[in-house]
């Protein structure tokens, strides 16, 4: 071997070295995955949130035992997300649980104030009826497909959404009509 074959050699295994100390990130249904207290989550396309769904439910996860959604328009902290997810105002997020393997699965999707929709998974899971009626009463996100789409903790009436954080803070008076009275027997009621 001359001395220029060593050296492309050598070239060349230096440049497959530094190709492979980078690890690929991991990956699970398609999605991003990540760590969070020891449980998996994970990050998927909002255009995905459906399938990814639907691929969960085929693989055993039979309940979605939460669905709600956090506004982070205010939030000054580190958002722990994968690299090449782009966070957005708002976040849906899933848990979804296997009881023949006991597992449990958290899935997060980024919805933009631009476009505040995402799928209904009520076709798959119809637990989530009510869950996502409150992320559509609370946050006004909304979800396509859903079968019923009305407010859950608010009167039809009122106007805004309360959790998203430019929500104005309000109060409402309360008024007692009167003062709590003792029995002067010391006891609590009854004959």
């Amino acid at each position: 071997m001359t001395t220029d074959e060593t050296q492309d050699t050598e070239d060349t295994e230096t440049d497959d070295t530094e190709t492979n100390d980078a690890p690929s990130p991991e990956m699970a249904f398609g999605c991003l995955v990540s760590y969070s207290r020891g449980q998996k989550v994970l990050h998927t396309p909002k255009d995905q949130w459906f399938s990814v769904a639907e691929a969960l439910l085929a693989d055993g996860y039979r309940m979605c035992i939460d669905l709600t959604a956090v506004d982070y328009l205010t939030y000054k902290g580190h958002r722990s997300l994968p690299e090449g997810i782009t966070p957005q105002r708002f976040e849906v997020v899933a848990i979804f649980a296997n009881f023949t393997t006991r597992d449990r699965l958290r899935v997060r999707t980024q919805v933009s104030v631009d476009e505040p929709t995402i799928d209904s998974l009520y076709v798959l899971y119809p637990g989530s009826d009510f869950m996502e009626r409150e992320v559509f009463d609370m946050f006004g996100l909304t979800f396509h497909r859903h079968p019923d789409l009305s407010r859950i903790l608010m009167p039809e009436s009122w106007e805004g959404h309360p959790l998203r954080k430019d929500y104005a803070i309000g109060s409402i008076p309360v008024q007692f009509k009167g003062t709590a009275t003792t029995n002067s027997t010391g006891g609590g009621g009854g004959s």
